[in-house]
């Protein structure tokens, strides 16, 4: 550990953050490779006396950021770790880095199964990093958890996620396209859940350097019209799901009611197109019969 005084790191802080960037960002820098957290940041910019304590000095912290800033490479990536809800992920660019607004999804399936204890059998398709999966394995103890992702690589990310984030063994990971490594728990799932691609392929020609350039396509483009996948994920549910069993998928801000048509097309009810922070209708979900 190296020690400086918190005002030289400070001034060292506010020189960063003056060449761009966000404060999130500068944070998990911190945090990641600094090895110091959000609180402590926190008590020290309210009590700048004292030393500091860091894992890497000032100029191994600043090549990082400057390459973050000038490459536009998610610092997510740089640092080899997301925070998710209340877990600390390894990300690589073989998995999306998980984002904030997919965090709503845990809350759904906490209105739909109230009970902790409840005994789920629940499958995510297409895992990558594991942060649904082993948000709801942790959220549900004793439930038992499937989770696929087409990408080998993913799959070993998200194995360590789950080792370093739960003592539990209530989850397991498959390798293989969506809903074909499951072909064993047909007709056994109370809940399936998704984040698949869903971005439509002239978006994804737009979109920021930072998503485009360096997270997976696979994990993004979803098709001309952006569902795909999601076509082939609800066309396949009935035979997966027991009777009344859920679906739950995350799309685009604007595929809400074409989702909503499929899902009605799948003999689906209970359909909902749930908003998230930001009032978007980034979620729709269904119950089978």
């Amino acid at each position: 550990m190296l020690s400086i005084s918190v005002e030289e790191f400070l001034l060292w802080k506010k020189k960063q953050l003056s060449k761009g960037g966000d404060h999130q960002s500068f944070a998990v820098l911190l945090d990641c490779i600094g090895g110091i957290s959000n609180s402590e940041l926190y008590l020290i910019c309210i009590n700048p006396e004292g030393r500091l304590q860091l894992k890497q000095d000032l100029d191994f912290l600043e090549s990082i950021w400057n390459e973050h800033l000038i490459k536009s490479c998610p610092i997510q990536y740089l640092c080899g770790i997301s925070f998710w809800r209340d877990l600390k992920l390894k990300v690589s660019n073989k998995v999306l880095i998980p984002r904030p607004e997919t965090e709503l999804i845990i809350d759904i399936v906490c209105s739909l199964f109230k009970k902790k204890s409840e005994k789920l059998f629940f499958a995510e398709l297409g895992t990558g990093s594991g942060a649904i999966s082993i948000a709801l394995a942790l959220s549900y103890p004793f439930s038992k958890g499937v989770a696929t992702d087409i990408d080998q690589d993913a799959l070993e990310l998200a194995t360590k996620n789950y080792i370093n984030s739960s003592k539990q063994s209530n989850l397991k990971f498959y390798c293989g396209n969506w809903w074909s490594p499951l072909e064993s728990f047909k007709g056994k799932l109370d809940l399936a859940i998704s984040n698949p691609p869903y971005i439509p392929k002239d978006t994804y020609e737009k979109l920021p350097k930072e998503v485009k350039n360096f997270e997976p396509k696979v994990a993004l483009l979803g098709g001309k019209d952006g569902l795909k996948h999601i076509k082939e994920i609800i066309q396949k549910a009935p035979l997966f799901l027991k009777d009344k069993g859920w679906l739950i998928l995350e799309n685009h801000f604007d595929q809400g009611e074409k989702v909503k048509e499929l899902l009605i097309k799948n003999k689906f009810t209970s359909i909902e197109i749930v908003k998230d922070l930001s009032g978007i209708g980034r979620f729709t979900i269904g119950r089978y019969k």
